[in-house]
C-alpha cells in the first residue's frame, strides 16, 4: 500500500499537466465539429478551434510518456531527472523492441494472429508507460551511487543509471513478448463472451473499462464493443447512421452509459474530494480535481480526475468503476442511447443527438443527476469512513509544524545527533523530506532513541510503524536533510 501510495505521489506531476488538455479540446470541438464529424475546416473560428483540439491532443495523446517522466522523477530519491531520463530509455526501448513491425520481423508467425497484432499495436499505453517509469526510478535508486573499475569510471555513479535500465528493459521486452499478447487476448475473449448478456453484459463491460485503465488494458475490450474486432462494432455503426434494425443489438448501448457518469458523476465524486480535503489544502484539491471535473463534464477526458486518486485509494477506484457498470445497466434499460467519437462528455452528446440511432437524449437530466448524488455520496462516505487519502488528504506538514523554528541553527550538528538518535547510518534504508519533516525508513526500530533525537532541538518525533520514522524539524527541514545526506 506504502509503494501504492508513492506511485501515487509521483503521477501528480504529470497528472497536474492534464486538466489543461480537456479544456483546450472542449472549446476546439465546441468551434470546430468537423474535428469530430469529419468535414473541411472553414474560417477563423474552425481553424482557432482545430489549432485548439491540437494543441490539448498534443498532451492527451502522449499521455503514456508524461507518466513515464513523472514517475520516473517521482519515485527517485531526491526527486533526481536521472531517473527521469533512465524512465526515458526504459520507455523507448521496450516501445521500439515490443512494436509490431520489430515482433513481426523476430517472430514472423504473429503476423498471422489478428488478436497479437493488436495487442502490440497498443503497447505504448500507460501501463508501459508506469513499468518504464518505475523501472528508471528503482535504477537510479539502486545503482546511483555505482563505483565501477577505473577503466570504466567514465560510467560510475548516476552515468551508469539509464544503461542498466534499458538491459532491464530488455529482458522486461522478452518476457511481455510472450505474456502481453496473452493478457491481451484473455480480455478480448473475456469482451466475446458477455456480448449476449445484454444490459448486464454492457456494465459489466463498463466496469472493466475504468477497472484496466491503469494498466491500459481497456483498449482491448474496447476494440471488441466499439469497433468490428469479432463483427460488433457499437461505435461505428452508431456514426455510420444507422439504427438498432440494422444490426442485432441495441445500438449505442456499450457507450451510452458513460454519459452520466462522466458529465455529472465524476464531478459529484470531485465534489465530494473537495469537500472532505484539509482546509489548509482546499485550494489544491479545487485546482486538481475540479478542474479535472470541467473536463470530463465538457470533453469526457477522465484521465486527470482518474489518475489523481487511482494508486492513492486503489479500493475507491474500484468503488467507481462498480458505479460505472451500475449506471449502464440502468441507462441501458431505461432507454438513454447516445454515441461518442471521441468520449462520453457534452460535446460528444450534442453532436450525436442528432444521429438515427440517438434515443431519449433529454434522459441526460434526470440520470445525470442521479449519478451526482450517488457518486458524491458514495465517495463522501468511504473517504470518511475509511480516511482514504484522496487529493488534499494526504499524510503532509500541518500548518503549525511550519511555524516551527529549529533550536539549533547548526545545521551539520543537527543532523549528526538525529543520525545518531535514528541508530546510525547502518540503521537507515533511505531518508527524504517534505516541507516540515524528515522522514526515514530504518531497519530496527529498537535502535532509534527519541530522547536524543529531540535534544538536536527538533519539534517532535513521530513513529508510523516500525520501519518508519519522522522528525519534525520545521521549514528548515531542508538543510539538515542536506547535512543527514552527506553523513549517509
Amino acid at each position: 500500500m506504502k509503494w501504492l501510495q508513492k506511485l501515487g505521489k509521483a503521477l501528480m506531476l504529470p497528472v497536474a499537466c492534464l486538466p489543461i488538455c480537456g479544456i483546450l479540446m472542449g472549446i476546439g470541438y465546441l468551434l470546430c465539429p468537423s474535428t469530430m464529424q469529419g468535414g473541411d475546416v472553414v474560417g477563423f473560428a474552425q481553424t482557432l478551434g482545430f489549432f485548439l483540439v491540437k494543441a490539448g491532443g498534443a498532451l492527451i495523446d502522449n499521455i503514456a510518456i508524461l507518466f513515464v517522466i513523472g514517475v520516473g522523477v517521482g519515485m527517485s530519491d531526491k526527486n533526481d531527472g536521472t531517473g527521469g531520463l533512465a524512465a526515458l530509455a526504459s520507455w523507448l526501448m521496450m516501445t521500439t523492441l515490443l512494436s509490431t513491425g520489430v515482433v513481426t520481423t523476430i517472430m514472423p508467425s504473429m503476423a498471422e494472429k489478428e488478436s497479437a497484432m493488436l495487442a502490440f499495436g497498443k503497447i505504448a499505453n500507460p501501463f508501459i508507460g508506469i513499468l518504464a517509469g518505475v523501472i528508471g526510478s528503482t535504477c537510479y535508486n539502486k545503482f546511483k551511487s555505482t563505483k565501477l573499475p577505473d577503466w570504466l569510471a567514465f560510467f560510475s555513479g548516476k552515468r551508469c543509471v539509464a544503461i542498466i535500465a534499458g538491459v532491464i528493459s530488455i529482458v522486461v521486452s522478452a518476457v511481455l513478448l510472450f505474456v502481453w499478447p496473452l493478457i491481451f487476448g484473455g480480455l478480448v475473449a473475456l469482451g466475446e463472451g458477455i456480448v449476449g448478456l445484454d444490459a448486464v453484459g454492457a456494465g459489466i463491460y463498463a466496469f472493466l473499462n475504468r477497472l484496466l485503465i491503469p494498466v491500459g488494458l481497456h483498449h482491448a475490450l474496447n476494440n471488441v464493443f466499439w469497433f468490428d474486432t469479432i463483427g460488433l462494432g457499437d461505435l461505428s455503426h452508431f456514426w455510420a447512421g444507422e439504427t438498432s434494425a440494422d444490426v442485432s443489438w441495441s445500438l449505442g448501448m456499450y457507450m451510452s452509459g458513460f454519459f452520466p457518469c462522466m458529465m455529472f458523476g465524476v464531478p459529484g465524486a470531485a465534489l465530494a474530494m473537495i469537500q472532505t480535503a484539509k482546509s489548509t489544502k482546499k485550494k489544491v484539491a479545487i485546482g486538481l480535481v475540479g478542474s479535472a471535473a470541467l473536463c470530463a463534464f465538457i470533453c469526457g477526458v477522465t484521465e486527470p480526475f482518474e489518475f489523481a486518486f487511482m494508486f492513492l485509494a486503489p479500493g475507491l477506484y474500484v468503488v467507481y468503476a462498480l458505479l460505472y457498470g451500475i449506471f449502464t445497466v440502468i441507462t441501458v434499460l431505461v432507454g438513454f442511447r447516445a454515441g461518442f467519437s471521441f468520449s462520453a462528455g457534452a460535446t460528444d452528446l450534442l453532436f450525436s443527438a442528432s444521429l438515427p440511432a440517438a434515443a431519449n437524449t433529454w434522459m441526460i437530466i434526470p440520470l445525470g443527476i442521479a449519478a451526482f448524488v450517488v457518486f458524491y455520496l458514495v465517495f463522501r462516505f468511504a473517504i470518511v469512513k475509511f480516511d482514504l487519502k484522496t487529493p488534499g488528504r494526504e499524510d503532509d506538514d500541518t500548518e503549525a509544524e511550519k511555524q516551527v523554528v529549529l533550536a539549533n541553527n547548526d545545521y551539520t550538528k543537527v543532523g549528526e545527533i538525529v543520525l545518531e538518535g535514528i541508530g546510525g547510518k547502518d540503521n537507515v534504508v533511505s531518508l527524504d523530506n517534505c516541507i516540515t519533516r524528515l522522514r526515514f525508513e530504518i531497519k530496527d526500530y529498537t535502535k532509534v532513541d527519541e530522547k536524543k533525537i529531540k535534544s538536536a532541538g527538533v519539534a517532535g518525533v513521530i513513529r508510523p510503524n516500525k520501519n518508519n520514522v519522522q522528525v519534525i524539524v520545521g521549514t528548515k527541514v531542508q538543510f539538515v536533510a542536506d547535512e543527514i545526506q552527506k553523513m549517509l
